[in-house]
């Protein structure tokens, strides 16, 4: 297969996730060292942002598909001997030799698979034109399964996180249940999504709990399960800082809940042995007051700029005690169910025994660089952390 023919099943039918352009041709100091290449979604579009890296600076550059393969084609031809792409059907490497011959290094079978149609429908875990009983009855499609043009972000929403959660589930399909607690779980679209693709899809006996502060939600929520019969799923009016599960969770799922709310989640989770961690955090205001660092002053006395720093200074701490109390965490964009701005999802997959001590002097360095003490999360956890 040719470079160009690999890279347009890539770019064109959204399977690259990231593409990293490394070991220059030239040695000309003007030209990016390196050039990194993800998608990102603009108005509702898919494009791809070109990250060029020149004497420690980037440059940033969002381009359509066509003009997106144009331009990585011509850096992997030209300009870069080795290009890495991760794709969600597998990665690939291109080596470009001295003579510009080159080898592509993957699954190739992988590619074979992928329907080469540019006018294709997007393949959702939840297809388009298939009734799902439960989003026809929130009104999200009709009886035949036709979703309703004013509910199309919500059903690509739903599936967005779908596709994560099917990314997350390895450690839990070879059990004959699954246990889910999901906080703040408001009209219950994912959690509502979330049954149907355990149950209806993977064939799993589940116990899912729903919990919201809002008795008329909880209400309504309890009504539509009755009435679509889902078995193993409850839904239940409290407080998270109040909660108590009485037996092991598998999974805990917590978007939006606000502030420090989030680290009570969080702690919830570990304490209950949670395998898999799903979180969007909201409203990140602990650290607004607390972060300082001389050497970006300039930066944190403007208002809008500290809020932004503290948002990610906070999932970076919540990430990084993760860690310590092993888990592999990653970071991840995902679009809000109701005003879709883009959104931080912390997924947490308990990997590695409790207490990893390589993190922890991480973890101490990101608190030094942001001049940092009496954090929630470490408190409420600190008997497990034992971070001195």
């Amino acid at each position: 297969m040719e470079t160009r023919e690999l890279l347009k099943k890539l770019i064109i039918e959204d399977k690259l996730s990231k593409a990293v352009l490394s070991n220059r041709r030239t040695r000309d100091d003007s030209l990016a060292s390196k050039v990194i290449v993800s998608p990102v979604t603009i108005k509702d579009r898919i494009m791809y942002q070109f990250e060029s890296h020149i004497d420690n600076k980037a440059l940033h550059e969002n381009l359509e598909k066509e003009e997106a393969l144009d331009r990585l084609l011509e850096l992997i031809q030209n300009d870069f001997r080795q290009a890495v792409m991760k794709t969600s059907i597998g990665e690939y490497q291109i080596l470009t030799s001295k003579k510009g011959k080159q080898k592509i290094i993957g699954n190739m079978d992988n590619i074979s698979k992928v329907v080469s149609s540019h006018n294709r429908k997007k393949q959702y875990v939840i297809s388009e034109g298939e009734p799902v009983d439960f989003l026809i009855h929130l009104g999200v499609m009709d009886g035949k399964g036709k979703v309703f043009k004013q509910k199309y972000n919500k059903f690509r929403q739903i599936n967005k996180f779908l596709e994560l959660v099917d990314a997350s589930m390895e450690p839990l399909m070879g059990q004959d249940e699954i246990r889910i607690i999901d906080f703040g779980c408001g009209k219950s679209y994912l959690t509502f999504a979330l049954h149907h693709y355990l149950v209806k899809i993977k064939n799993k006996k589940v116990k899912i709990t729903g919990l919201d502060l809002k008795q008329d939600v909880i209400d309504l929520c309890n009504r539509t399960t009755e009435e679509l019969n889902y078995e193993g799923l409850q839904f239940i009016c409290g407080d998270i800082k109040d909660h108590s599960s009485g037996e092991d969770i598998d999974m805990v799922v917590t978007l939006h809940a606000c502030d420090t709310a989030t680290d009570v989640a969080l702690e919830k989770a570990v304490r209950w042995g949670a395998k898999v961690i799903l979180s969007v955090p909201c409203c990140q205001h602990e650290l607004y007051d607390k972060i300082k660092n001389n050497n970006l002053s300039a930066m944190l006395k403007h208002g809008i700029i500290r809020e932004r720093l503290s948002s990610l200074v906070t999932d970076s701490i919540r990430g990084s005690v993760l860690e310590i109390l092993g888990y592999q965490v990653q970071l991840l964009e995902f679009i809000d169910m109701e005003h879709t701005p883009k959104n931080i999802m912390i997924r947490a997959i308990k990997k590695h025994p409790i207490f990893r001590e390589e993190k922890v002097k991480e973890y101490r360095e990101l608190k030094e660089t942001w001049g940092l003490e009496d954090i929630f999360i470490e408190n409420a956890m600190k008997d497990l952390l034992e971070i001195k």
